[in-house]
């Protein structure tokens, strides 16, 4: 299995592939998709274990900064991060 890294930081797009062989099935799919757009960090997917938001959090970025965009727009207010 590897990690595959696709970004374009012009854009503010990147993204995380899990890409390989598990036994005789095919892995290919987004492990990780961040955007950064209006002055925001959108996390439009996140599946690994620990989670990216708090990291970012721990990183020093506000929470207020960072869109969960993978939960509805009705949810957000209730994350404790930016809503959009």
């Amino acid at each position: 299995m590897e990690l595959e890294r696709v970004y374009n930081q012009e854009r503010g797009h990147f993204e995380l592939l899990r890409v390989g062989w598990r036994q005789k099935r095919r892995i290919h799919g987004i492990m990780l998709h961040v955007d950064v757009k209006g002055g925001k960090v959108w996390i439009q997917h996140d599946g690994t274990e620990e989670g990216i938001a708090d990291a970012l959090v721990d990183a020093g970025i506000p929470k207020d900064h960072i869109v969960l965009a993978f939960h509805p727009l009705y949810k957000r207010p209730y994350t404790g991060f930016a809503t959009t």
